[in-house]
Order: structure tokens, then C-alpha cells, then sequence
């Protein structure tokens, strides 16, 4: 049975959608890693879906790879063009195979050192609300700002991806034992609807937000499993 709150962003997404010509749509999950039943994950990514439009802001829609009809062939060429969001700085700094976040575009190591510590949140002296509150705040004196989130952590280390190859990142994804056991279709609502993934595209004055809009990556997500998942 669906929720309101599922009812509600679903509406949104498909209004704001086609009254915005395909321009970002942001989509705020305040509840890190809340699971949707499969119905409502599925018909979720779906009304999410652009028509019409083949690229936003860099990242092909799934109506570009209609022209795909093998459907193995078509999943595998959409896992990848979702990779193009999770291996961008913006998610992969924060989804380290090993120490602590990294930091800018060269992906350098998190400046203070900080390690991952309990629950990816930072060591129990350090935890990452010493510097990161619940939204960006811009520098005062220079360019740049802080990053921030509610809440602020790392991905689970069983989730650390940063220098994967594409068949270990699809295949990582995948895995209930290392994704938190969260089916295909709770896949579709998490990028679809989580706060921490939509940061990626409001990441704060002096970052390169990851290409397209998270209204396009869930739907690339919903295309891909509904093409059978395939891996590249």
C-alpha cells in the first residue's frame, strides 16, 4: 500500500518534470537508507522517468538507449552511464574502499586526516559534525564552504567503491550481503529519493556537482533493473 509521503514525492516528481522541461528535480529523503516496498520503488522510478529529452546536464536519459533492444546489451550500457554518478568525486569520496573521506575532484585524502570511525560518522573525538552541520555554509573570507548534510557520513565500508572497475561496482551494488539488503527496487528508491545522494548535484560553492539530476539517475536505476540488471 502506498504511503502519503511516497504518493506525495511521486506526484511532485512527475509535475515538477514536465513543467520544468527536464530541469533538475530534487527529491530530499531525510530518513538515510529508508526502504519502499517494490511496488512503490518501481512505479516511483518510473513516473520519475524523462521522456523525449536524450541527455541532462551531461548524463543520457534512459530514452537514449531505446534503440538498445537486446535487453542484456541495453542494461549493461545503462549500468554504465549510472556509474558515470557514482564513480564521480562527489559520491565515490565518500564511499572509500579504505581509511577515511577524500576530499575535491583529485580526490585527494580528507584534510584534517580523519578516519572512518564508528557507524562512518568519524572517531568518537572527531566525528564529522565537529566541522559538517545539516547544509553547505559558504566560506566567509575566500571561496569555497563547507559541505554538509543531515545526516553528514561516510557510506558503510562493505560499500566502498572508489577506484572500482564497472563490473565490481554493478556487481557490489547488487550484493544484499554488502548493500545493506536492499532489493533491486529499494535500489531505485534510494537513488531516487536519498538525501545524501541528491547532494551530489547541491554540493556547495566551489564543488563540480556529479552530471545530470537525480530525478534522471533514479530513472536510469529504474530502466536498468527493468532491463534485467545486467552488469557490464
Amino acid at each position: 500500500m502506498r504511503t502519503g509521503v511516497i504518493s506525495t514525492l511521486a506526484a511532485l516528481a512527475a509535475s515538477l518534470i514536465v513543467a520544468l522541461g527536464l530541469s533538475s528535480v530534487v527529491l530530499a529523503d531525510h530518513h538515510h537508507g529508508t526502504k519502499k516496498s517494490s511496488q512503490e520503488s518501481v512505479e516511483l522510478g518510473k513516473k520519475m522517468r524523462p521522456t523525449g529529452s536524450l541527455i541532462v546536464n551531461g548524463l543520457r536519459t534512459p530514452a537514449a538507449f531505446a534503440y538498445i533492444k537486446d535487453d542484456d546489451s541495453r542494461a549493461r550500457a545503462l549500468f554504465a552511464e549510472m556509474a558515470k554518478v557514482m564513480q564521480h568525486p562527489r559520491c565515490a569520496n565518500c564511499h572509500p574502499v579504505s581509511g577515511g573521506p577524500r576530499q575535491g575532484d583529485d580526490q585527494h585524502a580528507h584534510v584534517p586526516p580523519v578516519g572512518r570511525g564508528i557507524a562512518g560518522i568519524g572517531p568518537y573525538a572527531m566525528q564529522c559534525t565537529t566541522c559538517h552541520g545539516t547544509t553547505n555554509v559558504a566560506y566567509t573570507s575566500m571561496q569555497g564552504s563547507v559541505p554538509g548534510a543531515q545526516p553528514w557520513r561516510l557510506a558503510p565500508a562493505s560499500m566502498g567503491w572508489l577506484g572500482h572497475e564497472l563490473d565490481a561496482l554493478c556487481r557490489q551494488v547488487k550484493d544484499k550481503a554488502r548493500n545493506g539488503g536492499r532489493s533491486l527496487d529499494d535500489l531505485i528508491a534510494h537513488h531516487t529519493t536519498d538525501h545524501l545522494v541528491n547532494w551530489a548535484w547541491h554540493p556547495g560553492e566551489g564543488r563540480t556537482p556529479a552530471p545530470g539530476d537525480q530525478a534522471t539517475f533514479g530513472a536510469l536505476t529504474a530502466a536498468w533493473v527493468e532491463a534485467g540488471a545486467g552488469c557490464p
